[in-house]
Parts: structure tokens; C-alpha cells; sequence
């Protein structure tokens, strides 16, 4: 079978399984098979394949028809240019929190005081704070999360990405974990924003493969949100910002629940879609 035929009978079969762009994720399973760049399967057409990476890809192929994330069956994801390891303990990152990463580390760069200090809340596999570490040399990044497992993967991927030194890794139940006194030039959150009951309807990929505590934000979505208005203020030091990322449609009732503790909302921002899906605030 050769690469061409490999990428066409997968991508079938991926098909009849509903699974999104199937011949993209063909062609992306295969590359990672071979150990190539997608784009060099172009170049390989003709070539064929041998009896183990045949066996190999129809494995792969076999996972992603479950529905298991590709991500998880490559290791891996891409998040403004930093190689993160991904698993079940935190979070797959979606290219929309790139936007709030390049948000927060923007705002860094205007900050005249050096190092600036940064909390990552609720960190998962430390993508966010991992960007901005890349982007910031100079910035301190707190990285918390109540998981355990999620700050073991968030380890592994400040080593890998040779930000170790510079991100410290907290665990705890939110702001309680944090010492009295500590304030911070910029809070930066991606929480949980499903409402619980939705959770059994999303995509297989998320509902079986995301850690449920990534995802359940309680009864509307919005305990995350509520939480951070209340809590977070003792936190930011006078001239900080918060920056947070959250789902569809709920714009309007998140900035409701900020001006309603007194913040003063800045801006609402848009993702590549343009919808609606970062909020950004002051004291």
C-alpha cells in the first residue's frame, strides 16, 4: 500500500466513523507514524509502506475512530509554538487560548516594572504559562492548580520547554493556596465554563477524554467566574489586569458578574471567530 492509498482508506474509514476532517487527521496520523512533516507526505505519494508501518498507522487509525483524541494519540499539541505534552490529567489546549496567552503576554511587555509577576489559574498543562514564559524572559509565573496529576504534566512541559526555572508550580484549591500578601501584575484563567449538565452532550473527544474538573463550571457554567470576582482583587497589584477566557454566549452575564464586585471591565474580546470570548478587567 502505498502513502497515497494509506491516506485514502484511512481517511474512508475515518469518515464513516464522524470523525471531523477526516482527511487531515489521516494525513496527520500517517506523518506521525513516519516520523515526518505532514506537508512531506505530499512528496511521498508513490512510496510504499512497510508491513509494520501499515500494522502501526492502522492502530493509530483504529484510536482515533473511538473518538480518542488526536492529541492524545500523537503526545502532543502546538501552542504558540511551544510543543506541549498532552493526557487525561488536564485539558487538551484549543487554538482559541492562544489568543488569551498573546493577550496576557502583550500586556506584559507594557508593564515598567521588572520581572512582572504572573498567576496562571488553574494552569492544567501549563500551556498558558509556558507561552508566556516563552515570550517574557524576564516574567515570574505562579502556576496553580488543584490537580495534582495536571501540575506532574505541567512539570513536563516547563522542562521540555525550558521554562522550569521560571515557573513555579502550586498546588491548592484556588486563591486559598496563595500567600497572604502576594499580589500579581496579571491573573490569567482559562476555567471550567460548561454547565454540568451539558457535559454528557459534547463531542466524545472532550466529554471522554477531557478531565471532567476541566471542564464543569456547576450549574450555569459560571462558579469559576463568580469565584474570580469575588476573590481575586487582594491578588492584583493596583495597575494589574485580569484576563479570561469563557464559552458561547456568556459575554454579557460574565460582565454583569464583574461590574456587580466593583471591577471595571475594559474591554470584551473576540476569538478567530469572532465570537465573543475573552474578558479583561482592572480593580
Amino acid at each position: 500500500m502505498t502513502v497515497l492509498e494509506a491516506i485514502q482508506k484511512s481517511a474512508d474509514f475515518l469518515g464513516k466513523k464522524n470523525v471531523e476532517s477526516p482527511r487531515l487527521h489521516a494525513e496527520l496520523l500517517l506523518a506521525h507514524q513516519l516520523k515526518l512533516p505532514r506537508m512531506k507526505l505530499y512528496l511521498n505519494f508513490e512510496r510504499v509502506l512497510t508491513p509494520v508501518e501499515t500494522d502501526g498507522l492502522r492502530e493509530l487509525v483504529k484510536r482515533r475512530a473511538t473518538r480518542e483524541p488526536l492529541q492524545h494519540i500523537t503526545g502532543s499539541t502546538s501552542f504558540c509554538g511551544c510543543e506541549i505534552a498532552v493526557s487525561r490529567h488536564a485539558l487538551v489546549p484549543r487554538p482559541e487560548t492562544e489568543l488569551l496567552a498573546e493577550f496576557g503576554w502583550k500586556f506584559i511587555a507594557t508593564c515598567n516594572l521588572q520581572p512582572a509577576t504572573i498567576l496562571d489559574f488553574g494552569t492544567g498543562t501549563g500551556c498558558i504559562a509556558i507561552a508566556i514564559a516563552a515570550k517574557c524572559p524576564s516574567a515570574q509565573i505562579t502556576a496553580l492548580d488543584i490537580s495534582t496529576d495536571a501540575l506532574a504534566l505541567a512539570q513536563v512541559n516547563a522542562l521540555q520547554n525550558q521554562a522550569d526555572g521560571r515557573i513555579n508550580l502550586l498546588q491548592g484549591d484556588g486563591f486559598a493556596a496563595l500567600n497572604t500578601g502576594i499580589q500579581f501584575d496579571l491573573i490569567i484563567s482559562n476555567p471550567p465554563y460548561i454547565p454540568s449538565v451539558e457535559i454528557d452532550t459534547l463531542e466524545p473527544e472532550v466529554k471522554d477524554f477531557d478531565p471532567r474538573a476541566a471542564l464543569d463550571g456547576g450549574t450555569d457554567g459560571l462558579d469559576f467566574y463568580r469565584r474570580l470576582a469575588t476573590e481575586a482583587k487582594p491578588f492584583l497589584k493596583p495597575e494589574g489586569k485580569i484576563m479570561l477566557e469563557f464559552g458561547d454566549g456568556q459575554a454579557e452575564v460574565i460582565n454583569n458578574i464583574f461590574e456587580a464586585k466593583k471591577w471595571i471591565v475594559e474591554a470584551v474580546r473576540a476569538d478567530y471567530s469572532q465570537r465573543a470570548r475573552f474578558l479583561v478587567a482592572r480593580c
